[in-house]
């Protein structure tokens, strides 16, 4: 299925994933090394690549605009353009979380939800590359299997956090609780926009097979 004419389409989806894995990694990095002298610098540097995300939304969705004929229905391909485009910006969320809720130091947990969103942006990335030939269908829909797999992963230390969160709060500042409840909530929100986005793949290859 993959051809010069559509190289576009696909390098700029691809492009877009790879966009989300740098940041979920960066998110990764700042959360291992957290230095709350130096915020500042981590939103400034993780807003750039939210800004990457937009200019190949906007590349995209100009050329779906100028373009007569699209590998599949434009509607589709703009559909995923702006769900790939949503999983950058939920990982900055996180982030901006960490940063207006005052959090001095990173939990275990959420270092190991960070890692599960890497392994996540990365299937997803996997998934991308292969969808120009989503007309052999068992590999990509392999793909997005993995995809959600890696999403119900989450799901698991989602609740598993959230649940430790509250069990050992021992008189801790309920602030904190909170907080903390807040952030697990945009990692899992990563999670599950990596997983709209596998959807979104499999609906497309439904309607195109």
């Amino acid at each position: 299925m993959a051809n010069k004419k559509n190289e576009f389409y696909w390098n700029n989806y691809i492009a877009a994933a790879d966009v989300a894995c740098r940041a979920a990694g960066y998110l990764l990095e700042c959360m291992k090394k957290f230095d709350i002298e130096k915020i500042g610098t981590m939103l400034t540097a993780m807003h750039e690549f939210e800004h990457e995300g937009d200019s190949l939304r906007h590349e995209m969705t100009e050329a779906l605009a100028k373009s007569f004929v699209t590998p599949i229905e434009r509607e589709d391909m703009q559909e995923l353009c702006q769900k790939l485009d949503s999983v950058t910006d939920q990982v900055e969320e996180v982030l901006q979380a960490i940063y207006f809720n005052c959090i001095g130091r990173i939990s275990a947990e959420s270092i190991l939800f960070a890692e599960k969103i890497c392994t996540c942006t990365a299937k997803m990335k996997e998934m991308l590359v292969e969808l120009p030939n989503f007309k052999k269908y068992d590999k990509l829909r392999s793909l997005i299997i993995e995809v959600n797999a890696a999403e119900e992963e989450c799901d698991a230390l989602y609740l598993r956090a959230n649940y430790d969160c509250r069990k050992n709060w021992n008189g801790k500042d309920p602030l904190e609780v909170i907080a903390w409840r807040d952030i697990y909530s945009k990692l899992e929100d990563c999670a599950d926009a990596c997983e709209h986005v596998a959807d979104t793949v499999e609906a497309i290859v439904m309607k195109n097979s």
